[in-house]
């Protein structure tokens, strides 16, 4: 048993709780409030005079697929050979010893959602890991695959342009998305057919072989073989709306073809960085669409980003949109509260700003029954950080995931 006793305690779906307690059990909360008792024997943390929260969730980044300090040599993040890849997997590419976890880990962020880049129309599947030291992925792994990575505007556009193929516009880049999914919604009715049929068939051979033998007449055959494809395959969750589709849209008219293409497909969908959606907040809002704001510190490196602003994450959340901040970044992922400072300096406010660096991507992604907040069950993935979670100045005293000591500071 360990318990965090004292401390100023943002559970983030239930206020703020002052001088209170938290204890840890097995890797999961065990309780959380002003007035819990210690156990005898447990092991207390005295964050007397500090803030305890959960631990920081970055709901779009490249960590462990685009390794920190190496270079283009080892990155993996864009299969930049064909614009539709939904079969490839950010879980086959990660590099648990990339040294950005360990920055991660001492600023706090102990989940990420990370996955391919924007080069490609798809680029595959994301993947949801803690941040916590590992030999394999497999130990580091909450979700997999937690989302389709797809994207519009420049960068499809430009990686293909430049070879004169399909798609080197906008237009090609709708048309091709749309024609994919398409061929991904036929699949999926043969499919649907070939295993009625295959159904039709045990029946029918059940029945036979329950008969006498004089009675039974010609033996039933199985339908013809199915020939499976995985690119196909992959795209089946995202049509039934079981894996959401991370739509990478920075100016107005991709945001609003993303919702076209998504809305024709029924697609579960989140748009992705959202640059110019302070444009269309209340469109946002009114169909009810996460965004995924960022990264806020950027340069206006391409076009389609002269019209960023750190004024859009407030902009959104006050127009009634579900924000979640985002690095879009590998080891600078540890700036994450800092995003969130500057979203709160420019008219987001305090508490908007803190649960989009954890119960809000949390509850995009679709892990929160495991994380985001401080609440009984849930695991015990928490910072304690020497002063408010919004000044700069603050820094992670301790790190746990899941109950287990991942970093230590001066607590």
């Amino acid at each position: 048993m360990v318990a965090v006793t004292n401390g100023m305690i943002y559970t983030m779906t239930k206020g703020v709780i002052r001088k209170g307690t938290l204890l840890i059990e097995d890797g999961r909360i065990a309780q959380v409030g002003k007035n819990v008792a210690v156990p005898e024997g447990a092991e207390i943390f005295d964050a007397r005079g500090k803030v305890v929260m959960p631990g920081l969730v970055d709901a779009h980044c490249h960590t462990g697929i685009f390794p920190d300090g190496v270079g283009w040599t080892e990155s993996d993040g864009n299969e930049m050979t064909d614009p539709v890849t939904p079969h490839l997997r950010a879980l086959d590419a990660i590099h648990p010893e990339d040294m950005a976890f360990r920055d991660l880990r001492e600023a706090g962020i102990t989940t990420i959602n990370t996955g391919p880049g924007s080069a490609n129309l798809i680029g595959g599947q994301f993947v949801c890991l803690k941040t916590r030291k590992a030999s394999t992925v497999e130990e580091m792994v909450l979700m997999a695959p937690s989302g389709m990575k797809m994207a519009l505007g420049e960068n499809p556009k430009r990686t293909y342009g430049e070879r004169k193929t399909l798609p080197s516009t906008r237009m090609g880049n709708a048309a091709q998305l749309r024609s994919v999914l398409q061929s991904a919604r036929n699949y999926l009715e043969r499919i649907r057919r070939h295993e009625e049929k295959h159904d039709t068939f045990v029946a029918k051979l059940v029945d036979w072989e329950s008969k006498p033998l004089p009675e039974r007449g010609e033996r039933p055959q199985p339908p013809d073989p199915f020939d499976r494809d995985i690119k196909m395959e992959a795209l089946i969750p995202v049509l039934e709306g079981k894996l959401r589709a991370m739509i990478h849209s920075h100016r107005v008219d991709d945001i609003m073809t993303a919702i076209r293409i998504s809305e024709e497909f029924g697609l579960r969908f989140s748009i992705e960085h959202a640059t110019e959606g302070y444009k269309i907040a209340d469109i946002l809002a009114a169909k009810n669409i996460p965004c995924v704001v960022g990264p806020i510190f950027y340069s206006r490196m391409k076009y389609e980003l002269r019209e960023l602003t750190p004024r859009n994450p407030g902009i959104l959340s006050r127009a009634g949109v579900k924000v979640a901040i985002q690095t879009d970044e590998m080891s600078a992922v540890k700036y994450l509260r800092i995003n969130a400072a500057l979203a709160v300096q420019q008219g987001m406010k305090e508490e908007e700003a803190l649960k989009a660096i954890t119960i809000y991507p949390a509850e995009i992604i679709g892990v929160s029954e495991r994380i985001g907040s401080l609440e009984k069950g849930k695991d015990a993935d928490l910072i304690v950080l020497s002063g408010h979670p919004l000044d700069y100045r603050s820094v992670p005293e301790l790190v746990l995931i899941e109950g287990e000591r991942v970093y230590e500071g001066r607590l």
